[in-house]
């Protein structure tokens, strides 16, 4: 397409929020001049479920709750006056509490200012509050913070190394809804521990965030922790972020909550208008039909050209995967959804992946996000006339017209600079946006079934652990499928069991055969 035609067409499809500091361009992907009108009925549809889902309508049925993540940003939408105290009332304390630590009015156990927070979630009470803190985080913040975001045993020791001589300066953050995720409450007792040992009050230095009347929270209340916060219902774990789940952190971070609300909030209120070409969250839910022919069929790659944005990817894997991924649509048909997410950052993906994309296999479009704003700092010429930014500018045009000359589309979404506004306004796009594919494809988007049955099958084997380890006998070694035949079991779950116990348990010997089904275990005395 000649230069010409490139420009007319980008004029015609770039959208720029100038009160917000965010453009949309879409001028990239190759959609035809009918595909608008031809997903008219599709759009309407989306619109109106988006409007119903604001009002408080049932959106996840299998649950039966409302899901109100747009109410956490402006309260006043809440279907309810007790809704909307809560969510004022929460934010407010989290302010407080956030000014009592910084300011020394709640103190250690040892009667000394916190400086440290270790925060322990996973999945969206983990990835939320990792993306935030390492977008907006400074030398100059007044806590700063470390994650269990796993139930990895060397996970948790890497960790400890790094804030064990820091330990009675350390305020615990454990987020968990129901209070039985048993990662964060794995994370919570090797922290606990952790503490005992150092002789610490751990209930002097932890907050738990969670359902009201959860496990966890019935365990903060009889202990007496600092500070409990809540975990509403209605707002799922991949839309958390902007609850008590990513507000505690970001508030103790001394982040600005205020302000990345209302970037939330202002995108919003712009992804609210009906007319398609004037709503960049509807314009890339579109873009994402158009690229997978509505079936998936091609993974989304985010490059953002921002190392604070590195995490963006990450976040959006869970923001975007859970809610699509699924087996059935609304009508119950089996349709097998979803979008694949990965990237990393420009210009880094250059010397990596961008080869492949370029002159590969075509089964992607890519995302592009630009930070208009360098730096901070006065800039710097590392040649006369041109600055390191001027760099990465470079490189992501380049790129991006390199990829187009090879018929491979993209969107690009520009702000103006990573702050606590526009992170909040970008997570806000793509939360609305999300929401619209959902519609578009027919699925809900609210609901997590799948996410359930590893859970199931971890407990099992648990379970079969215990089994497998009364069978082993002190004085001559089994195969795997002697125990199993004896518990009933499968052989290769018994195998595999046998072989973590004798990696982590010295009592446990095992004797190698030839194969797997010649291997010996035994217990030693």
């Amino acid at each position: 397409m000649a230069s010409s035609s490139l420009w007319q067409r980008f004029q015609r499809h770039f959208l720029r929020y100038d009160n917000l500091g965010f453009s949309i361009d879409i001028s990239r992907m190759k959609f035809p001049d009918d595909f608008f009108e031809r997903m008219q009925a599709k759009i309407d549809k989306a619109f109106a479920a988006m409007r119903e889902l604001e009002a408080g309508g049932i959106a996840n049925p299998d649950e039966h709750r409302m899901v109100g993540h747009y109410w956490l940003r402006k309260p006043s939408l809440a279907p309810n006056a007790e809704l909307r105290a809560e969510i004022e009332n929460t934010n407010a304390r989290i302010k407080q509490f956030a000014a009592d630590l910084h300011s020394g009015k709640i103190k250690t156990d040892r009667g000394e200012k916190f400086r440290h927070i270790l925060s322990i979630g996973i999945g969206g009470s983990a990835l939320g509050p990792q993306f935030i803190a390492d977008a907006l985080g400074t030398a100059q913040d007044p806590m700063d913070i470390y994650f269990f975001d796993n139930t990895d045993p060397n996970g948790f020791d890497r960790v400890f190394d790094k804030i064990d001589k820091e330990l009675a300066r350390t305020i615990v953050v454990v987020i968990s809804k129901s209070g039985g995720t048993k990662e964060t409450r794995n994370g919570m007792l090797e922290a606990e521990a952790r503490f005992k040992a150092a002789g610490l009050s751990f209930p002097k230095h932890a907050v738990a965030i969670t359902g009201a009347g959860s496990e966890l929270d019935k365990q903060a209340d009889k202990n007496g922790w600092l500070a409990r916060f809540p975990m509403w219902d209605w707002v799922g774990g991949r839309t958390s972020v902007m609850s008590a789940v990513g507000l505690v952190p970001m508030a103790l971070e001394g982040f600005d909550i205020d302000n990345f609300l209302a970037g939330a909030s202002a995108m919003d209120e712009q992804t609210r208008a009906s007319d398609l070409h004037q709503n960049a969250a509807m314009l890339l839910a579109l873009m994402w039909f158009y690229a997978g022919n509505g079936r998936g069929e091609k993974d989304m790659v985010v490059l953002p050209y921002k190392d604070r944005l590195l995490l963006f990817s990450r976040y959006l894997q869970q923001l975007v995967m859970e809610s699509l991924g699924k087996e059935k649509d609304l009508n119950g048909n089996v349709v097998n959804q979803g979008i694949a997410v990965y990237g990393n950052k420009g210009s880094t993906d250059q010397h990596a992946y961008v080869q492949q994309l370029r002159d590969g296999v075509l089964n992607f479009f890519v995302t592009f996000i630009e930070v208009a704003k360098d730096r901070g700092q006065p800039a710097f010429e590392v040649e006369p006339g041109v600055t390191s930014g001027d760099y990465l500018h470079g490189f992501l045009r380049g790129t991006r017209a390199a990829l187009y000359e090879k018929n491979r589309e993209s969107i690009t979404v520009n702000m103006s600079e990573a702050n606590a506004f526009s992170i909040g306004a970008l997570i806000a796009l793509y939360e609305r946006a999300v929401g619209f594919y959902g519609s578009l494809v027919n699925v809900n988007a609210y609901h997590q079934p799948g996410v359930e049955a590893g859970k199931k099958a971890a407990t099992r084997l648990l379970e079969l652990q215990s089994e497998v380890r009364t069978k082993l006998s002190r004085e001559i070694g089994k195969t795997a499928e002697e125990i199993a035949r004896a518990i009933d079991a499968d052989p290769e779950d018994v195998f595999h069991v046998l072989q973590h116990l004798a990696a982590n348990d010295p009592r446990v010997q095992i004797s190698k055969g030839e194969g797997p089904s010649e291997d010996k275990f035994s217990l030693k005395e």
